[in-house]
């Protein structure tokens, strides 16, 4: 089954379309779609997708970005909406020190709430980092060594040094259409190394649309191109591929259920 990871299909570039946006994404083969809270705010948009699709699954969190939104944000609020039916990760959240759209202590602040409840919970952590390397890595450390918790590196396009660091805390990572991008080749190194029974691929819609898509509005029907990228880096047949990260998605998101 091709499982995309990382979808935002509440986002506005999909308001006329959504519908289509999915059916073509089941025409593709995409058999399961994880769909992204990236602030509390859009959760119930988020949620309602989910709900109205057996295929469709979601997560609850604040974007790095959004971080000032709910800068008192709790652990129990999450933990809350979590009770949720088809709710089955906690994110997205992180670091973004690229864009500094949130201050950056208000970043790791909400950040923090965001592990505590992934680690009270139980359920998968989903993290967002970018130009925040040292500082992510120092986090993970710090919250892990406070108690375990599971997480997913996604779309990872960091360094070498926080993948070895965050391997070393059993994550798992998430592969996007970047890998397929030209001037990609240190992204495509580091997924050379990443531990083959932790990846998962992702398309990461309405962003980030793979070669030959890339300039394009992306979508999940474009999943193929990622995962066989990921085939070739890896040195995978297409089948072992997308067994290999099948079984990586279902050992991290317990709570969905194989179809």
């Amino acid at each position: 089954m091709l499982i995309d990871s990382h979808v935002n299909l509440h986002a506005a570039q999909f308001a006329d379309d959504q519908d289509q946006v999915i059916a073509r994404a089941r025409a593709a083969g995409i058999g399961l779609m994880l769909t992204i809270s990236d602030k509390i705010s859009s959760f119930e948009a988020v949620h309602a997708v989910a709900m109205a699709h057996d295929d469709i699954w979601c997560t609850v969190g604040t974007h790095p970005h959004d971080a000032k939104e709910n800068p008192q944000l709790s652990a129990r609020d999450l933990i809350q909406l979590t009770q949720r039916p088809k709710v089955v990760g906690i994110g997205e959240t992180g670091l973004d020190f690229h864009y500094d759209l949130s201050p950056r202590d208000i970043q790791a602040q909400v950040f923090r709430v965001h592990v505590a409840a992934a680690r009270e919970t139980g359920l998968p952590l989903v993290v967002h980092t970018r130009e925040a390397d040292d500082e992510m890595a120092a986090i993970l450390e710090e919250e892990y060594a406070a108690g375990p918790f599971k997480l997913l590196m996604h779309c990872y396009t960091s360094g070498p040094d926080l993948a070895r660091r965050a391997a070393a805390l059993g994550a798992y990572f998430s592969v996007s259409g970047i890998a397929t991008f030209k001037a990609a080749q240190e992204v495509r190194d580091i997924i050379a190394e990443m531990p083959a029974e932790r990846i998962i691929v992702e398309t990461d819609c309405p962003y980030l649309a793979p070669v030959p898509m890339r300039g394009r509005r992306n979508e999940p029907a474009y999943l193929p191109h990622i995962l066989a990228k990921l085939a070739e880096i890896r040195g995978w047949t297409l089948a072992d591929a997308e067994q290999r990260t099948e079984e990586a998605f279902f050992a991290l998101f317990e709570r969905v259920p194989r179809p």
